[in-house]
């Protein structure tokens, strides 16, 4: 059965502190919007509540993680991102404390409540940051993987989880790591590079375009915004076609100027197009809503495919 990510995030979290006593939440009154009630329940001696003190979150968990704790600090991404900015950087990536920053409700997700509920800045604030592996999972396997991957790292680690039901992207290639992209679909004629929530309206737009042009679009799931998978970047260039990064974030220093900057520094000069949240007040309304609005959607992307093919 399909289910939000973060509620796969909760359950995986729950497997692991079966085993693990060193396994501490953290959070900053998010206990129900992180979906982590049932993991209060069962572990309430693996839980610490800060309140709503994010700077004060981060700099707990991290000294938590300098002792050996195995440390998932969780909070909304807008506020996780930008009020402990400083935070994150210093004692976490700079002092290389090995904590799971976990950005819940991120992009749109909070939908109505507004521009200071979104977080569309935080792929470009954390990318800056040295010593940070940047993950946001399509789907409920991609999460599965990552908390379990992240509760590995010696290294920090910032998830990144919208709210909506996610279903799966592909049956057979369940392959994941990371700093290698997945391919979720396969095509010849123009590519779709997605992270998190818009890999499924980005494969949804590929099937309306072979079934209704005939043209085969590859997609590509790049759960790992730092470090880019670069080598499946090139391998997706190298034939000439178009490409698309499509991504729940600003247009400026996410997942398509990561990709544009590797290509045209490599020497690739395929056409491309970066489709994303625009430099301008967001509109208010439902996730669903605000992607139809910017285009977001799989009619979105089908139509800027079209017309990178010249048949728009």
């Amino acid at each position: 059965m399909e289910k939000a990510n973060l509620d796969i995030f909760s359950a995986t979290l729950q497997t692991l502190a079966e085993t693990d006593r060193n396994l501490l939440v953290v959070t900053s009154d998010s206990r129900g919007s992180g979906k982590l009630v049932p993991f209060g329940q069962r572990f309430p001696k693996q839980i610490v509540e800060i309140g709503i003190a994010e700077q004060n979150l981060v700099g707990v968990a991290a000294g938590l993680a300098s002792a050996g704790k195995n440390v998932f600090a969780v909070s909304p991404a807008c506020f996780l991102t930008a009020r402990s900015f400083e935070q994150i950087k210093t004692d976490v990536c700079y002092s290389n404390n090995p904590v799971r920053l976990v950005g819940i409700s991120a992009g749109v997700s909070y939908g109505a409540l507004g521009s200071t509920h979104h977080s569309l800045h935080d792929l470009a604030a954390l990318r800056a940051v040295h010593n940070l592996t940047i993950v946001a999972p399509a789907d409920n396997f991609e999460t599965e993987q990552a908390v379990r991957l992240a509760a590995q790292m010696n290294t920090p680690v910032y998830l990144r989880f919208g709210k909506k039901t996610m279903p799966l992207l592909s049956e057979t290639n369940r392959e994941f790591a990371f700093g290698k992209g997945r391919v979720v679909r396969e095509g010849e004629d123009l590519t779709l590079i997605a992270t998190g929530e818009t890999v499924y309206p980005a494969l949804q737009a590929a099937r309306r375009l072979e079934t209704e042009q005939g043209i085969r679009a590859r997609v590509v799931s790049m759960h790992t915004i730092k470090p880019l998978d670069y080598d499946l970047l090139a391998m997706v260039a190298a034939d000439g076609c178009p490409i698309v990064t499509v991504e729940e974030h600003s247009v400026y220093g996410g997942l398509g100027e990561g990709c544009a900057s590797f290509l045209l520094q490599n020497g690739f000069r395929n056409r491309f197009r970066i489709m994303g949240i625009p430099d301008e007040y967001t509109v208010t309304g439902s996730q669903l809503e605000i992607f139809a609005h910017y285009g977001l959607s799989e009619t979105g992307i089908e139509r800027v495919a079209l017309e990178l093919l010249d048949r728009g």
